[in-house]
């Protein structure tokens, strides 16, 4: 049993994370701001402080509860925001998780455990399914602040300050408790909005392919991750749907109507999956969620939600 530290484990995949970790006896803390998070996602269990991983007293409470392992999600997450508003998203995504990385050393934690992104760093589509060994070319202010908190974690507080680390690079996940008034979760939005009768929307030509995995599955390589694995890792299932293809899939069992149109969006990546093969070996981890089972698991969720 560990003390744990979660920032972000009011939102997506922050909450499901601390879950797991309650269930395995673990003494959770969360630090959320609920800018995008809620607060009756956090875990009866946990210790929750309402707080941004960009305040000064960020340090005061890992003083305070002296976590032995951390876990960073806390981020602005979304790509069309980062467009619009870059210095914004520097600030929440590479001045935060400095803040983050600098009071994880100043408590001598085990290990320090980023949540990046897969499907903004990489877009050269000839090298599909993308290696962490993949060219780093990202499109979007969201992706080059990912991808430079990785650096910084590779190139010098992993070397040079010997900070245990690992950055988990995971692909388009879907599950229970993704906000489906967003962007970024385009299953939860179809689900969501076919269930009600109302209209979809597909951005460009629904060409655009990713990488859908289960937030399940993320969880346990994330678990795993506390006590496995060094570097980088990404999180996927090798495969690639395209949007077109999720919405009639989704559409055909919820009999809706065919989606509308619109403008793509500036900085999209066009295509997207990612090679889990490093995180097999070093890690235990591979997906177990079947894509078929995806419908069944978002109409479920939708409806208790």
């Amino acid at each position: 049993m560990s003390k744990i530290l979660v920032t972000g484990g009011a939102g997506f995949i922050g909450s499901h994370l601390v879950d797991a970790l309650v269930v395995k006896n673990h003494k959770v803390v969360v630090v959320d701001n609920l800018s995008s998070g809620k607060k009756k996602f956090v875990n009866a269990e946990a210790k929750f402080y309402k707080i941004s991983v960009t305040s000064p007293k960020l340090k005061d409470i890992f003083k305070k509860e002296r976590p032995e392992i951390i876990y960073h999600l806390a981020a602005q997450k979304s790509v069309p925001f980062s467009l619009a508003h870059p210095l914004q998203d520097a600030t929440e995504n590479i001045w935060g998780s400095l803040k983050v990385i600098e009071a994880s050393l100043a408590v001598g934690v085990k290990k320090l455990v980023v949540f990046s992104t897969g499907g903004a760093i990489y877009s050269q589509a000839k090298f599909l399914p993308y290696k962490e060994i993949a060219p780093e070319t990202p499109l979007s202010p969201y992706g080059v602040s990912k991808l430079t908190v990785d650096n910084y974690l590779r190139n010098f507080y992993g070397p040079v300050k010997k900070l245990n680390f690992v950055c988990l690079r995971p692909s388009n996940v879907y599950g229970p408790r993704q906000d489906p008034y967003g962007e970024a979760g385009v299953v939860s939005v179809f689900v969501h909005h076919l269930l009600k009768h109302q209209a979809c929307h597909i951005n460009g030509s629904g060409r655009q392919t990713r990488d859908y995995i289960y937030v399940g599955d993320i969880v346990d390589a994330a678990v795993k991750a506390a006590t496995r694995g060094s570097g980088v890792y990404n999180l996927g299932t090798g495969k690639e749907t395209s949007v077109n293809t999720l919405y009639h899939l989704i559409a055909g069992l919820l009999y809706g109507t065919e989606a509308k149109h619109q403008p793509a969006i500036a900085g999209e990546i066009m295509r997207s999956s990612l090679n889990s093969a490093k995180a097999f070996k070093e890690l235990g981890w591979k997906p177990k969620t079947r894509f078929e089972d995806l419908v069944r698991i978002m109409v479920e969720a939708d409806k208790v939600r």
